[in-house]
């Protein structure tokens, strides 16, 4: 069987072990991902590299990039497969993958994707999450994507002025919704309209996997993951946002006593991690790199990165990389010269907004574990 066939084949061997508050699985040919991925489950398919293995390229190969899926990952064959352009529009639209990269200008764009829940695994140990999957600090991952521009695609089916939302629907049927229900969610009008919101069928210069949304997926920079739809197949003008299960009930802030409908996430805050040494590594003495991303949302780019080793008494700067493109991460490094025993390593950033981190992941926790943005924190012994 040959590459292509072993992606698509999907899960073949699983094999596992816990550690700490999260099982670490080694599989093989599953959806063609590296053997080392943290396997978070196997069917909805959900993984994410290792941080050193993450922190290697400032663009993520497709087969260590990271997977959130809600329900079995569909098979579309792309020749039957169709986009319906529909709603508040003058014109609906059915096209043919054919028809969108003959018809559309195709261009491309480096951006990292990031899941809602990334760096949960930090909350839990605030106190549990029931329920949810531990993300650690590659809930995210980035890619070169190819595709079509979605606003060049509205605009030829001529979007009407009160259209506010448009929502991307797809097959994939999650049995976690309340009915189980195919996959929807919606953005802005103005977010839809932007020019770097793509229609992407291509990934790091190859057609998209299957597990990645093949034959078409929706890319969203600087907002949620979960907006950036896979295996899309519906594109929809409306004049409120979706309704659907993952709109209106999930990927939501809790409700409070003065906010009762809880807050809709949608761009991304201002984050940052360290990607290596891992937490809990054992190092000899002498200078130790410390590498790892910050990413700053939507239109903001990330001004500075520090690490402290005293609790955050003190602060050092971190060499910090230019993004690959305005929707990109940027990685940063440093090396610090730690003494013989315990030591922690603190790292926080700031914006071009001037926008910082809250310190402590206390200050984040919610029941669904939902945008942990707090200083990431790293435990090591020296010796």
């Amino acid at each position: 069987m040959d590459a292509v066939g072993q992606a698509l084949q999907g899960p073949r061997r699983v094999t596992g072990r816990v550690t700490g508050h999260r099982r670490t699985i080694t599989t093989m040919g599953m959806w063609g991902k590296r053997d080392d991925m943290v396997v978070h489950g196997r069917e909805p398919f959900n993984a994410e590299p290792p941080g050193a293995a993450l922190a290697r390229a400032a663009v993520t190969p497709t087969d260590m990039f990271y997977s959130r899926n809600h329900g079995p990952v569909p098979r579309l064959d792309p020749a039957d497969w169709r986009l319906v352009v529909d709603g508040l529009v003058a014109r609906p639209l059915t096209l043919s993958l054919d028809h969108l990269r003959s018809r559309f200008d195709a261009t491309e764009a480096t951006v990292t994707l990031q899941c809602a829940g990334n760096r949960r695994a930090d909350l839990t140990v605030v106190r549990p999450v029931p329920g949810e999957t531990p993300w650690g600090p590659g809930g995210l991952s980035t890619a070169r994507f190819r595709g079509a521009r979605l606003a060049d695609v509205l605009a030829h089916a001529g979007i009407a002025p009160e259209a506010a939302h448009v929502a991307f629907q797809a097959p994939d049927v999650s049995p976690s919704a309340a009915p189980p229900q195919p996959y929807e969610v919606s953005v802005p009008r103005d977010r839809a309209l932007a020019p770097d919101v793509l229609l992407a069928w291509a990934m790091n210069g190859a057609p998209l996997p299957a597990v990645h949304g093949a034959p078409l997926r929706v890319v969203v920079p600087g907002w949620i993951g979960a907006r950036s739809v896979k295996w899309l197949t519906h594109v929809t003008a409306r004049i409120t946002p979706s309704d659907g299960y993952f709109q209106a009930t999930a990927y939501r802030l809790p409700p409070t006593g003065d906010d009762p409908e809880g807050v809709a996430l949608g761009p991304l805050p201002l984050n940052c991690a360290v990607l290596t040494p891992s937490d809990g590594a054992v190092l000899p003495r002498g200078p130790v790199e410390v590498t790892g991303y910050a990413l700053a949302g939507e239109g903001r780019t990330v001004a500075r990165v520090e690490v402290s080793t005293d609790g955050g008494r003190a602060w050092s700067r971190a060499a910090l990389d230019a993004p690959a493109g305005p929707g990109a991460w940027q990685r940063w490094r440093t090396t610090l010269d730690l003494p013989p025993g315990d030591a922690s390593v603190l790292a926080r950033a700031w914006d071009s907004s001037g926008a910082g981190m809250p310190e402590s992941p206390a200050q984040m926790w919610n029941p669904k574990g939902y945008a942990n943005h707090a200083w990431p924190r790293v435990r090591l012994r020296v010796r």
